[in-house]
Protein backbone atom coordinates (compact mmCIF):
# COMPACT_ATOMS: atom_id res chain seq x y z
CA UNK A 1 0.00 0.00 0.00
CA UNK A 2 1.13 3.42 -0.87
CA UNK A 3 1.42 6.37 1.25
CA UNK A 4 0.43 9.99 0.27
CA UNK A 5 -0.13 12.87 1.47
CA UNK A 6 -2.64 15.25 0.38
CA UNK A 7 -2.42 19.01 0.28
CA UNK A 8 -6.22 19.80 1.22
CA UNK A 9 -6.80 23.67 0.25
CA UNK A 10 -10.74 22.92 1.22
CA UNK A 11 -11.48 23.51 -2.54
CA UNK A 12 -13.11 21.42 -4.82
CA UNK A 13 -9.89 20.59 -7.13
CA UNK A 14 -7.86 18.64 -3.81
CA UNK A 15 -11.19 17.48 -2.71
CA UNK A 16 -11.67 15.26 -5.38
CA UNK A 17 -8.19 14.60 -5.79
CA UNK A 18 -8.33 12.88 -2.22
CA UNK A 19 -11.65 11.12 -3.15
CA UNK A 20 -9.57 9.46 -6.55
CA UNK A 21 -6.80 8.71 -3.97
CA UNK A 22 -8.94 7.07 -1.48
CA UNK A 23 -10.47 5.09 -4.10
CA UNK A 24 -7.88 3.76 -4.99
CA UNK A 25 -7.00 2.10 -1.97
CA UNK A 26 -3.68 4.04 -1.28
CA UNK A 27 -2.93 5.81 2.65
CA UNK A 28 -3.81 9.11 3.18
CA UNK A 29 -3.22 12.07 5.16
CA UNK A 30 -4.42 14.83 4.67
CA UNK A 31 -2.47 18.24 4.95
CA UNK A 32 -3.37 21.76 5.44
CA UNK A 33 -1.02 24.60 5.32
CA UNK A 34 -1.48 27.50 7.57
CA UNK A 35 -0.34 30.94 5.66
CA UNK A 36 -1.38 33.40 6.87
CA UNK A 37 -4.69 34.55 8.82
CA UNK A 38 -4.03 38.78 8.27
CA UNK A 39 -3.70 41.09 11.26
CA UNK A 40 -5.55 39.56 14.45
CA UNK A 41 -6.50 36.20 11.99
CA UNK A 42 -9.42 37.87 10.53
CA UNK A 43 -11.26 36.14 8.36
CA UNK A 44 -10.85 36.24 5.03
CA UNK A 45 -12.89 34.76 2.82
CA UNK A 46 -12.65 32.54 0.01
CA UNK A 47 -9.02 32.83 -0.09
CA UNK A 48 -7.15 29.27 0.10
CA UNK A 49 -5.32 30.28 3.40
CA UNK A 50 -8.36 31.37 5.29
CA UNK A 51 -10.45 30.00 8.11
CA UNK A 52 -13.05 28.88 6.27
CA UNK A 53 -10.72 26.90 3.86
CA UNK A 54 -9.45 24.97 6.60
CA UNK A 55 -12.31 23.95 8.32
CA UNK A 56 -13.98 23.09 5.08
CA UNK A 57 -10.58 21.02 4.29
CA UNK A 58 -11.27 19.44 8.12
CA UNK A 59 -14.79 18.46 7.19
CA UNK A 60 -13.84 16.89 4.31
CA UNK A 61 -10.80 14.73 5.41
CA UNK A 62 -13.49 13.71 8.19
CA UNK A 63 -15.51 12.38 5.35
CA UNK A 64 -13.49 10.67 3.44
CA UNK A 65 -11.74 9.03 6.57
CA UNK A 66 -8.74 10.79 5.92
CA UNK A 67 -6.37 12.14 9.11
CA UNK A 68 -5.95 15.47 8.52
CA UNK A 69 -3.23 17.59 10.28
CA UNK A 70 -2.49 21.36 9.83
CA UNK A 71 1.00 22.79 9.39
CA UNK A 72 2.36 26.13 10.22
CA UNK A 73 4.17 27.83 7.66
CA UNK A 74 3.18 31.43 8.30
CA UNK A 75 6.91 32.10 9.08
CA UNK A 76 8.25 30.46 5.64
CA UNK A 77 5.15 32.17 3.67
CA UNK A 78 5.92 35.84 5.04
CA UNK A 79 9.87 35.58 4.32
CA UNK A 80 9.59 33.79 0.72
CA UNK A 81 6.41 34.87 -0.59
CA UNK A 82 5.00 37.87 1.37
CA UNK A 83 7.86 40.15 1.69
CA UNK A 84 9.24 39.35 -1.61
CA UNK A 85 5.90 40.04 -3.22
CA UNK A 86 6.51 43.83 -1.37
CA UNK A 87 10.23 44.22 -1.78
CA UNK A 88 9.35 43.72 -5.80
CA UNK A 89 6.86 46.37 -5.87
CA UNK A 90 9.47 48.33 -4.34
CA UNK A 91 11.95 47.66 -6.19
CA UNK A 92 9.88 48.75 -9.83
CA UNK A 93 9.44 45.11 -10.29
CA UNK A 94 5.61 43.07 -11.21
CA UNK A 95 5.38 40.03 -8.77
CA UNK A 96 3.72 36.43 -8.84
CA UNK A 97 3.25 35.23 -5.54
CA UNK A 98 1.61 32.09 -6.33
CA UNK A 99 4.80 31.06 -8.90
CA UNK A 100 6.74 31.66 -5.59
CA UNK A 101 4.35 30.02 -3.84
CA UNK A 102 4.67 26.96 -5.71
CA UNK A 103 8.37 27.20 -5.45
CA UNK A 104 9.07 28.03 -2.06
CA UNK A 105 6.24 26.46 -0.09
CA UNK A 106 4.27 24.04 -2.14
CA UNK A 107 7.04 21.74 -3.05
CA UNK A 108 10.15 22.56 -0.66
CA UNK A 109 9.13 22.54 2.84
CA UNK A 110 5.80 20.71 1.97
CA UNK A 111 7.37 17.97 0.25
CA UNK A 112 10.52 17.63 3.26
CA UNK A 113 7.47 17.50 5.57
CA UNK A 114 5.79 14.84 3.59
CA UNK A 115 8.81 12.72 3.76
CA UNK A 116 8.88 13.50 7.36
CA UNK A 117 5.62 11.56 7.98
CA UNK A 118 6.90 8.68 5.98
CA UNK A 119 4.82 9.19 2.88
CA UNK A 120 6.15 7.64 -0.18
CA UNK A 121 4.75 11.09 -1.90
CA UNK A 122 2.83 14.61 -1.98
CA UNK A 123 -0.60 14.65 -3.82
CA UNK A 124 -2.33 18.17 -5.05
CA UNK A 125 -5.38 19.24 -6.82
CA UNK A 126 -3.15 21.06 -9.23
CA UNK A 127 -3.88 20.75 -12.80
CA UNK A 128 -1.01 19.16 -14.56
CA UNK A 129 0.71 15.12 -15.38
CA UNK A 130 3.42 13.90 -15.09
CA UNK A 131 5.37 11.08 -17.44
CA UNK A 132 8.24 9.68 -17.99
CA UNK A 133 11.05 10.59 -20.55
CA UNK A 134 11.54 8.58 -23.47
CA UNK A 135 14.75 7.74 -22.74
CA UNK A 136 13.47 6.34 -19.68
CA UNK A 137 15.63 8.42 -16.91
CA UNK A 138 13.63 11.14 -15.91
CA UNK A 139 10.61 12.47 -15.34
CA UNK A 140 8.68 15.45 -17.34
CA UNK A 141 6.42 17.66 -16.45
CA UNK A 142 3.39 18.23 -18.95
CA UNK A 143 -0.14 19.72 -19.23
CA UNK A 144 -2.92 18.02 -17.87
CA UNK A 145 -6.21 17.30 -20.23
CA UNK A 146 -8.41 20.60 -19.60
CA UNK A 147 -6.15 22.99 -21.58
CA UNK A 148 -8.05 25.77 -19.76
CA UNK A 149 -7.13 24.65 -16.50
CA UNK A 150 -3.95 24.15 -16.92
CA UNK A 151 -1.53 25.11 -13.73
CA UNK A 152 1.87 24.09 -15.21
CA UNK A 153 2.71 27.47 -15.37
CA UNK A 154 2.95 27.97 -11.74
CA UNK A 155 4.95 24.54 -11.14
CA UNK A 156 7.65 25.05 -13.72
CA UNK A 157 9.91 26.01 -11.08
CA UNK A 158 9.80 22.91 -9.08
CA UNK A 159 13.14 20.65 -9.51
CA UNK A 160 13.96 17.68 -11.22
CA UNK A 161 13.69 15.66 -7.87
CA UNK A 162 10.92 17.09 -6.36
CA UNK A 163 8.98 16.23 -9.25
CA UNK A 164 9.86 12.46 -8.92
CA UNK A 165 8.04 12.65 -5.62
CA UNK A 166 4.63 14.67 -6.66
CA UNK A 167 1.02 12.99 -7.89
CA UNK A 168 -1.74 15.12 -9.92
CA UNK A 169 -4.44 13.18 -9.31
CA UNK A 170 -6.83 15.04 -12.08
CA UNK A 171 -4.34 15.03 -14.49
CA UNK A 172 -6.77 13.30 -17.01
CA UNK A 173 -10.08 15.24 -15.63
CA UNK A 174 -11.91 18.19 -17.03
CA UNK A 175 -13.29 20.78 -14.50
CA UNK A 176 -16.81 19.70 -14.95
CA UNK A 177 -16.07 16.09 -14.34
CA UNK A 178 -14.47 17.27 -11.00
CA UNK A 179 -17.27 19.54 -10.49
CA UNK A 180 -19.70 16.00 -10.90
CA UNK A 181 -17.57 13.60 -8.80
CA UNK A 182 -17.97 16.23 -6.16
CA UNK A 183 -21.41 16.22 -6.00
CA UNK A 184 -21.71 12.56 -6.85
CA UNK A 185 -19.83 11.86 -3.65
CA UNK A 186 -21.52 14.88 -1.70
CA UNK A 187 -18.49 16.88 -1.20
CA UNK A 188 -19.18 20.15 0.33
CA UNK A 189 -16.65 22.01 -1.32
CA UNK A 190 -18.32 21.06 -4.88
CA UNK A 191 -19.77 24.41 -5.86
CA UNK A 192 -17.36 26.42 -4.42
CA UNK A 193 -16.10 29.47 -6.15
CA UNK A 194 -12.39 29.68 -7.27
CA UNK A 195 -10.53 31.85 -5.39
CA UNK A 196 -9.07 34.26 -8.32
CA UNK A 197 -6.91 36.85 -5.64
CA UNK A 198 -3.56 36.94 -4.16
CA UNK A 199 -4.34 35.40 -1.00
CA UNK A 200 -2.67 37.44 1.95
CA UNK A 201 -4.37 41.17 0.31
CA UNK A 202 -7.55 41.82 1.44
CA UNK A 203 -8.54 44.26 -0.88
CA UNK A 204 -6.47 46.46 -3.32
CA UNK A 205 -2.97 45.46 -3.43
CA UNK A 206 -1.51 49.31 -2.98
CA UNK A 207 -3.46 49.56 0.22
CA UNK A 208 -2.05 46.29 1.21
CA UNK A 209 1.47 47.58 0.27
CA UNK A 210 0.93 51.09 2.28
CA UNK A 211 0.49 49.36 5.58
CA UNK A 212 3.29 46.88 5.46
CA UNK A 213 6.22 49.14 4.20
CA UNK A 214 8.36 50.50 6.58
CA UNK A 215 8.33 54.09 5.11
CA UNK A 216 6.05 55.44 2.78
CA UNK A 217 6.94 55.70 -1.05
CA UNK A 218 8.92 57.86 -2.25
CA UNK A 219 7.35 60.53 -4.76
CA UNK A 220 9.42 60.84 -8.49
CA UNK A 221 8.69 62.39 -11.66
CA UNK A 222 7.21 60.82 -15.22
CA UNK A 223 9.30 61.19 -18.14
CA UNK A 224 9.09 59.70 -21.91
CA UNK A 225 11.62 57.63 -22.81
CA UNK A 226 13.47 60.60 -24.07
CA UNK A 227 13.46 61.63 -20.44
CA UNK A 228 11.33 64.54 -20.85
CA UNK A 229 9.30 65.84 -17.37
CA UNK A 230 5.90 64.54 -17.79
CA UNK A 231 4.52 65.97 -13.78
CA UNK A 232 4.86 63.77 -10.59
CA UNK A 233 3.85 59.77 -9.47
CA UNK A 234 3.15 59.10 -6.23
CA UNK A 235 5.87 55.86 -5.86
CA UNK A 236 6.87 53.17 -8.04
CA UNK A 237 4.58 50.46 -5.84
CA UNK A 238 1.77 52.42 -7.00
CA UNK A 239 2.52 51.83 -11.05
CA UNK A 240 2.56 48.31 -13.18
CA UNK A 241 3.81 48.08 -16.85
CA UNK A 242 0.89 48.58 -19.29
CA UNK A 243 -0.92 50.52 -16.79
CA UNK A 244 -3.47 53.11 -18.49
CA UNK A 245 -5.85 54.44 -15.94
CA UNK A 246 -4.83 56.53 -12.51
CA UNK A 247 -1.81 58.14 -14.54
CA UNK A 248 -2.97 61.72 -14.18
CA UNK A 249 -1.98 62.79 -17.17
CA UNK A 250 -4.08 63.91 -20.16
CA UNK A 251 -2.55 63.71 -23.89
CA UNK A 252 -4.50 63.64 -27.29
CA UNK A 253 -4.12 59.58 -27.16
CA UNK A 254 -3.41 57.77 -23.85
CA UNK A 255 -0.18 57.31 -21.74
CA UNK A 256 0.97 53.84 -20.99
CA UNK A 257 3.53 52.85 -18.08
CA UNK A 258 6.15 50.91 -20.33
CA UNK A 259 8.94 50.91 -17.46
CA UNK A 260 9.28 51.47 -14.11
CA UNK A 261 13.72 52.50 -13.20
CA UNK A 262 14.15 51.96 -9.51
CA UNK A 263 17.52 53.61 -10.01
CA UNK A 264 16.32 56.83 -10.40
CA UNK A 265 12.69 56.22 -9.29
CA UNK A 266 11.01 57.47 -12.56
CA UNK A 267 8.14 56.23 -14.45
CA UNK A 268 8.24 55.71 -17.92
CA UNK A 269 5.44 56.36 -19.92
CA UNK A 270 5.30 56.22 -23.49
CA UNK A 271 2.61 55.38 -26.12
CA UNK A 272 0.68 51.95 -27.04
CA UNK A 273 3.31 50.93 -29.56
CA UNK A 274 5.78 51.79 -27.13
CA UNK A 275 4.62 49.01 -24.93
CA UNK A 276 5.78 46.21 -27.40
CA UNK A 277 9.59 44.11 -26.97
CA UNK A 278 11.40 41.95 -29.23
CA UNK A 279 13.39 40.19 -26.68
CA UNK A 280 12.80 39.32 -23.37
CA UNK A 281 15.99 38.57 -20.28
CA UNK A 282 15.14 35.51 -18.38
CA UNK A 283 17.11 34.83 -15.11
CA UNK A 284 17.05 31.93 -12.29
CA UNK A 285 15.64 29.49 -14.72
CA UNK A 286 14.88 25.94 -13.58
CA UNK A 287 15.20 23.48 -15.90
CA UNK A 288 12.09 21.26 -14.65
CA UNK A 289 12.30 18.35 -17.22
CA UNK A 290 14.99 18.30 -19.43
CA UNK A 291 18.70 19.01 -18.68
CA UNK A 292 20.10 22.75 -19.40
CA UNK A 293 19.67 23.41 -23.26
CA UNK A 294 23.15 24.74 -24.83
CA UNK A 295 22.16 25.15 -27.87
CA UNK A 296 19.04 27.71 -29.42
CA UNK A 297 15.90 26.35 -30.01
CA UNK A 298 12.42 26.89 -30.60
CA UNK A 299 9.37 27.22 -28.42
CA UNK A 300 6.09 28.49 -27.55
CA UNK A 301 6.38 30.69 -23.85
CA UNK A 302 4.25 32.24 -21.75
CA UNK A 303 4.95 35.82 -20.44
CA UNK A 304 2.65 35.35 -17.43
CA UNK A 305 -0.13 32.90 -16.47
CA UNK A 306 -2.88 34.84 -18.52
CA UNK A 307 -0.58 35.41 -21.80
CA UNK A 308 -1.45 33.55 -25.46
CA UNK A 309 1.62 31.50 -25.72
CA UNK A 310 3.65 32.67 -28.22
CA UNK A 311 6.43 31.39 -30.80
CA UNK A 312 9.95 32.23 -29.65
CA UNK A 313 13.73 31.04 -30.10
CA UNK A 314 14.95 30.32 -27.11
CA UNK A 315 19.30 31.19 -26.78
CA UNK A 316 20.83 30.03 -23.61
CA UNK A 317 23.17 32.39 -21.80
CA UNK A 318 24.36 29.66 -19.34
CA UNK A 319 22.27 26.73 -16.94
CA UNK A 320 20.25 29.46 -15.75
CA UNK A 321 19.76 32.88 -17.80
CA UNK A 322 18.20 32.58 -21.51
CA UNK A 323 17.80 35.34 -24.12
CA UNK A 324 13.94 34.99 -25.66
CA UNK A 325 13.70 36.49 -29.07
CA UNK A 326 9.96 37.11 -29.97
CA UNK A 327 8.96 35.83 -33.42
CA UNK A 328 6.21 38.64 -32.85
CA UNK A 329 6.52 41.40 -30.56
CA UNK A 330 4.53 41.46 -27.32
CA UNK A 331 3.06 44.28 -25.37
CA UNK A 332 3.38 44.93 -21.51
CA UNK A 333 5.56 41.91 -20.59
CA UNK A 334 6.58 43.10 -17.07
CA UNK A 335 9.89 42.43 -14.90
CA UNK A 336 9.08 40.31 -12.17
CA UNK A 337 7.13 37.91 -14.12
CA UNK A 338 7.83 34.13 -14.73
CA UNK A 339 8.46 32.98 -18.14
CA UNK A 340 7.95 29.32 -19.00
CA UNK A 341 8.92 27.78 -22.10
CA UNK A 342 7.22 24.54 -23.74
CA UNK A 343 7.98 22.01 -26.60
CA UNK A 344 4.32 21.35 -27.36
CA UNK A 345 2.87 19.59 -24.35
CA UNK A 346 5.99 19.33 -22.59
CA UNK A 347 7.31 21.79 -19.67
CA UNK A 348 10.67 22.75 -20.59
CA UNK A 349 11.12 25.10 -17.95
CA UNK A 350 11.39 28.81 -16.84
CA UNK A 351 12.53 31.42 -14.80
CA UNK A 352 12.16 35.42 -14.13
CA UNK A 353 11.88 38.49 -16.14
CA UNK A 354 14.42 40.81 -15.59
CA UNK A 355 14.51 43.04 -18.71
CA UNK A 356 12.74 43.47 -21.75
CA UNK A 357 14.21 45.48 -25.36
CA UNK A 358 12.01 47.41 -26.83
CA UNK A 359 11.03 47.36 -30.76
CA UNK A 360 13.07 50.31 -32.37
CA UNK A 361 10.68 53.30 -33.79
CA UNK A 362 9.83 52.97 -37.02
CA UNK A 363 8.80 55.83 -39.37
CA UNK A 364 6.92 53.55 -41.52
CA UNK A 365 4.49 52.05 -38.94
CA UNK A 366 2.89 49.86 -41.57
CA UNK A 367 6.40 47.67 -41.30
CA UNK A 368 6.39 47.52 -37.39
CA UNK A 369 4.23 43.92 -37.35
CA UNK A 370 2.26 44.77 -34.04
CA UNK A 371 -0.51 42.77 -33.52
CA UNK A 372 -3.79 43.77 -33.51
Amino acid sequence: MVRIAIAMSGGVDSSVAALLLKQEGHQLLGLHMKLHHGTGHERIRKRCCSLDEALDARAICRKLEIPFYVLDFQKEFKENVMDYFIDEYQQGQTPNPCVMCNRKIKSGPLIQKTMELECDFLATGHYASVRINPDGKRLQLIRPADSEKDQTYFLHGISSSELKKMIFPLAKLKKKDVRQLAHEHELISADKEESQEICFVPKDYRQFLETQVSKPPSPGRFVDSYGNDLGRHEGLMYYTVGQRRGLGISDTTPYYVIHLDAKNNEVVLGKKEDLYCSEVEVSDVNWVSVKPRKLPFSATVKLRYSHQETSATIIPVHDHRVRIQLTLPQASVSPGQAAVFYEKDLVLGGGWIVSTTPLQKINDQNSLKIPA
